[in-house]
């Protein structure tokens, strides 16, 4: 993997390109991106981020870039339902692994429909770029093959950047490097 900067650099350039926001990825199939980086890089990664998003705000680029933190997404999702306690208490009952379905099946997250999809296409404009964030704050909550499958059913008209903080070898990812996602996705590697 390159300098992790001179690929934050190129990934900037490449989303200002109009080609970027008008091409239709493999075998003409949705804009999907991954960008991966090294996990222990995920300050830098987020920094970088917020930055461009400020400077996107300035109204410069003939786009809009709306960043969504999947994690965000699911604390606020549980909030709003009260579930936060109930989520509390049934993983101390119960465990990690039942309120991971507990969560995974209120959210509708295997569905075409899931919450997060939903969330997504109702608050991206029509000029858009967006950048998904927070995957390792989910993990097991919510798999990046789950949110990638989904959208790709659902949401295709503007270009999505998930920001995966491990491996993407354009075949599969590795999440910190260490948990492998056994699934095939339809997206390009950002920048290598």
């Amino acid at each position: 993997m390159a300098d992790l900067n001179k690929r934050l650099d190129e990934m900037e350039a490449a989303i200002k390109k109009p080609s970027f926001r008008a091409s239709s990825g493999k075998a003409n199939e949705v804009n999907y991106w991954i960008f991966d980086y090294p996990p222990e890089r995920e300050l830098e990664v987020r920094e970088r981020i917020e930055y461009m998003k400020n400077k996107n705000s300035k109204g410069t680029d003939d786009f809009e870039l709306v960043v969504f933190d999947l994690y965000d997404i699911i604390i606020d999702y549980l909030e709003e339902k009260n579930f936060m306690d109930k989520c509390f208490q049934f993983e101390q009952k119960k465990g990690l692994d039942r309120i991971t379905k507990a969560v995974n099946n209120s959210m509708k997250i295997n569905d075409d429909d899931s919450f997060i999809v939903q969330y997504i296409k109702d608050h991206t404009p029509e000029n858009a770029v967006v950048f998904l964030t927070g995957v390792g704050k989910c993990y097991p909550i919510l798999r990046s093959h789950k949110v990638l499958n989904n959208l790709h059913q659902a949401f295709v008209r503007v270009p999505v950047v998930m920001f995966f903080p491990g491996t993407y070898n354009e075949q599969e990812l590795i999440l910190f490097n260490e948990i492998k996602d056994d699934n095939y996705y339809r997206a390009f590697k950002l920048v290598k």
